[in-house]
């Protein structure tokens, strides 16, 4: 009878004793990182906009008036906001979302004063335009695989076109569009925040929910990252884009409904003052909360940002340029520090190399993270 040799346990280390103070406390970083300037640095420059309109008008800015007015008078541009954000997610830009909100616009206002349409037809018709306009900009972009910029700048162009055709350059007015139930879309209200803020608010949940917890926005980011590195692990990236397209003409023509309820008619030109600032929103937004990403709620918070520089100016200075001056002037920071927020981890990480003898051969910072995503997709569908 043999015996098996055993091997004497192992004796584990004592767990170094760490006094209460030093024990690091993780929620308390994680709160700091959520309130640093680095992360939600639009809330504190809002905040600074706010006292110094505050001192520049103290009669007429501080008011709850104000604060309903930058609310309201800022819904249907952050639907126009939100409506761009899935396409820059995967590197698409639809500018033609001016052109369709004007024409869905137009359209409504058509089919109820001209052809004596209900309102749930004229709408249905409407937005059945935009679905026609997204799948138009899709096959050029992905199908005929002309640059998305150009593209939909051309559609846009061809968008205008018709809506002279229809209007003959000039709004369409009628007693229909001030009846109910279609002037409810947009001026019902609850003591006094009207309806478009909760459109806002819903399409603003609904693509945050897609980005952030579904595995099509994960997708999407990829997509947008290195769309090569993501086709190769089996994302379907133009599908994505197509959609994305679609996706945008039907939020910005839902925002041109809105827009024809809430004024009462419907005007060849509604969109375009928008389109600077839906891009300088998504631009801002993608500095905030999601770094580098571009995302719903730092979209909204951009549209609040901008909307209370717009009003404040508005109430303290009457000068016409002001509002274009502060939203140039924001995109242009925005830009910058978008751009500085790529650029400089992959610097520091070849600055690491360099220092520790190691070849710095590290891929770029955009191929690096969509590696990362695309492997998390490749995951989450068993691949």
């Amino acid at each position: 009878m043999t015996s098996t040799p055993t091997r004497p346990a192992a004796l584990r280390p004592p767990a170094p004793h760490r006094h209460p103070g030093l024990v690091p406390a993780a929620p308390v970083r994680r709160v700091a990182a959520a309130l640093s300037f680095r992360n939600i640095g639009a809330v504190y420059v809002w905040l600074v906009i706010a006292v110094l309109f505050s001192v520049w008008a103290p009669e007429t800015f501080p008011t709850a008036t104000t604060v309903k007015q930058v609310l309201n008078g800022n819904a249907v541009a952050g639907l126009v906001a939100l409506s761009v954000v899935a396409p820059l997610a995967a590197r698409v830009f639809d500018l033609s979302v001016a052109y369709t909100m004007s024409l869905t616009s137009v359209l409504t206002a058509y089919f109820l004063v001209s052809a004596g349409l209900g309102p749930s037809a004229a709408i249905a018709l409407a937005m059945t335009a935009a679905l026609l306009i997204g799948v138009v900009n899709g096959v050029v972009v992905v199908v005929l695989r002309v640059d998305s910029f150009i593209a939909t700048l051309a559609t846009g162009a061809l968008i205008q076109s018709l809506i002279t055709m229809v209007t003959n350059d000039s709004s369409i007015t009628g007693v229909q569009l001030l009846a109910e139930p279609f002037a409810s879309i947009a001026q019902l209200d609850a003591g006094g925040i009207t309806l478009p803020v909760l459109y806002l608010l819903l399409a603003a949940v609904a693509i945050w929910f897609l980005l952030e917890h579904t595995a099509t926005g994960r997708r999407l980011y990829a997509t947008g990252f290195n769309a090569d590195a993501a086709r190769l692990q089996g994302v379907r990236t133009d599908r994505l884009r197509f959609l994305t397209l679609v996706t945008s003409a039907l939020l910005s023509g839902a925002a041109g409904v809105v827009f024809a309820s809430s004024v009462g008619s419907g005007s060849p030109t509604a969109g375009t003052p928008y389109l600077l600032s839906a891009y300088a929103a998504a631009f801002v937004g993608a500095t905030q909360l999601r770094a580098g990403r571009f995302n719903a709620w730092g979209t909204v918070l951009a549209v609040l940002l901008l909307g209370t520089g717009v009003t404040g100016l508005g109430l303290a200075t009457s000068a016409p340029w002001a509002a274009s001056l502060f939203t140039g002037s924001v995109l242009i920071v925005a830009l910058v520090l978008t751009g500085g927020r790529i650029t400089l981890p992959a610097a520091l990480r070849r600055r690491r190399g360099n220092t520790s003898g190691v070849t710095p051969d590290a891929p770029p910072e955009g191929a690096t993270t969509s590696a990362t995503s695309t492997s998390a997709t490749s995951k989450e569908n068993g691949e």
